[in-house]
């Protein structure tokens, strides 16, 4: 199993190629952003918390997060990999997704760190909120999102590297470039 995390800020376009990742491979796709606004659409009560977060442009609770892709995780027990998008987001994360991962035999393979500057972001995101409807797709909140990243997320970047499997992506150019790029990386990494 090819246990991949792909890693970048709002906008850097994890989703795009994850889908990529998926059609190439054929891993299994755990999207936190994704499970989440499910949850929010159908009003569940963990939905209800969640959107709190979100509207305010903030992460949703370490705890949240790790129980839901913990259940998740036995969904992909015969996958040949999983890709790991918007998780983990914070140092606790990545040491929980560790633990979760070495209890069922296995590990990270390789996390894919896509660079974008931060007004490429801005631009892309709010060009997407134009055509996504996603309320959180808004100058004030986009903002605010990458702030968080920052702040919050790239102590997740210097795990992987004390790991020795942080992979650095240029994220801009042609999708087709970047996704060679990831490509590569992946083919390098070891089965775990």
């Amino acid at each position: 199993m090819k246990n991949v995390v792909i890693f970048g800020a709002p906008g850097s376009g994890k989703g795009t190629q994850s889908e990529n990742i998926i059609k190439k491979y054929g891993y299994a796709h755990f999207s936190t952003g994704d499970i989440l606004r499910k949850q929010i659409a159908d009003q569940t009560e963990l939905g209800k918390i969640a959107k709190t977060f979100i509207d305010e442009g903030k992460l949703v609770t370490d705890e949240l997060i790790i129980n839901m892709l913990d259940a998740e995780l036995d969904s992909a027990k015969d996958a040949k990999g999983v890709i790991f998008d918007g998780f983990p987001r914070t140092y606790a994360q990545a040491e929980a997704l560790k633990k979760m991962l070495n209890k069922r035999g296995t590990d990270v393979a390789v996390m894919l760190n896509i660079h974008v500057d931060e007004a490429e972001l801005i631009k892309r995101l709010l060009e997407r909120g134009k055509t996504s409807g996603r309320s959180d797709d808004n100058l004030e909140t986009i903002t605010k999102r990458i702030k968080t990243y920052n702040e919050q997320t790239t102590p997740v970047i210097d795990f992987y590297k004390k790991e020795g499997t942080c992979v650095d992506i240029q994220g801009v150019g042609s999708i087709d470039d970047i996704f060679a790029s990831i490509s590569k990386a992946i083919d390098a990494a070891k089965d775990l």
